[in-house]
């Protein structure tokens, strides 16, 4: 009898113009594994397509060496400042098409459902979400910079609603 676990490798994706975070795990219905992080970053002086591209391009170059076969990503919220959110919208754009053509499925989830999935409370704030991705991924340090932990939760949250 086969008593092998399935292990799933996940993708996590805190998209942004300036930095998209990523964050890439294995996930084996118990125990999660921290395989990379980090944060894909853009000269606000290259131009917008450019920019687009230079997220397009590492992050191809991230699933090319990971070979993640599932994301997912942060349902996008407007907050008061709408030119921040056009440039979100348009990195997830590059982020989507860029999985979109390696065949990886992705899902979406609220900035509610990742503070509940990593820390089981709606309410916690940035940091102790954090220190949840720390103690989930058995690492010696909060995660840097911050979108690299918000993608690590993301892809957390994906391996429970996933599980």
């Amino acid at each position: 009898m086969n008593t092998s676990k399935k292990v799933r490798r996940i993708l996590g994706i805190d998209p942004g113009l300036a930095n998209t975070g990523f964050g890439i795990i294995e996930f084996d219905g118990s125990r999660y594994k921290m395989l990379t992080y980090g944060s894909i970053s853009t000269s606000p002086d290259a131009p917008h397509g450019e920019r687009l591209l230079t997220i397009y391009n590492r992050l191809n170059a991230l699933i090319v060496e990971f070979a993640p076969t599932e994301a997912s990503m942060e349902t996008l919220y407007f907050a008061k400042n709408v030119t921040s959110a056009l440039a979100v919208s348009e990195a997830r754009g590059a982020v989507s098409l860029c999985l979109a053509q390696n065949c990886i499925p992705l899902s979406e989830y609220s900035p509610n459902q990742i503070k509940k999935a990593v820390s089981g409370n709606t309410t916690a704030d940035k940091a102790l979400v954090q220190n949840f991705v720390k103690l989930l991924l058995g690492l010696e340090t909060v995660p840097k910079p911050d979108h690299a932990a918000d993608a690590l939760a993301g892809a957390i949250t994906h391996a429970n609603y996933r599980n």
